[in-house]
């Protein structure tokens, strides 16, 4: 698929509210698990985090978890995992996973899902990496976002060539067509 091997997943340490959002953590951890692919992920055991990986283990998926020595600490290391690499610091973290990954994913999720995929979408403008990055927008979970980005074209900040690189689907099968079909936009600082 597009040269995609591992797909890193950013979700909630927290389950969320709606039933909707552990549906689609669950349906995404088993197709990548049908699709052959890997997951990278945070390495935790809780919340959405752990449904997408428990569902990715369950279908025989290879799973990469990558965790500050700190959340090993407070026992939040997935117990299941055999490829786990404990690192000292989320921004170790952070590397580590966009290294591992050959595409990334945000799913529903808090602050840390937000910086973790803000940063990565920001790598790919400034051309530090040529790798698709996407929202999967479970029942409507990142329209306020999406207007918001919407926002910042109309007001000159991001260009729409670039906000057109971001994919958003609304389901896991519209995600995974949408990265099979995925091409990188120009770098910002192309010459």
């Amino acid at each position: 698929m597009n040269g995609i091997r591992r797909i890193a997943v950013y979700t909630g340490s927290a389950p969320g509210t709606v039933p909707a959002y552990r549906d689609a953590a669950a349906e995404m951890g088993t197709r990548l698990g049908r699709e052959g692919l890997g997951l990278v992920y945070g390495g935790g055991h809780v919340g959405l985090m752990g449904v997408v990986s428990d569902a990715a283990l369950d279908a025989g998926a290879e799973v990469f978890g990558v965790i500050p020595q700190a959340l090993v600490d407070a026992e939040l290391a997935h117990p299941r995992l055999r490829e786990i690499e404990v690192v000292p610091d989320m921004h170790t973290r952070k590397m580590r996973m966009s290294e591992l990954a050959d595409a990334f994913v945000a799913m529903p999720g808090g602050p840390g899902t937000l910086e973790e995929f803000f940063e990565v979408w920001t790598w790919l403008q400034l051309g530090f990496h040529r790798k698709p990055v996407a929202l999967l927008d479970v029942d409507g979970f990142w329209r306020p976002l999406t207007d918001m980005l919407d926002r910042m074209v109309a007001s000159g900040f991001m260009t729409a060539a670039f906000r057109g690189s971001l994919i958003v689907a609304p389901t896991v099968d519209a995600l995974f067509e949408a990265l099979a079909a995925w091409t990188p936009p120009p770098p910002k600082f192309a010459r």
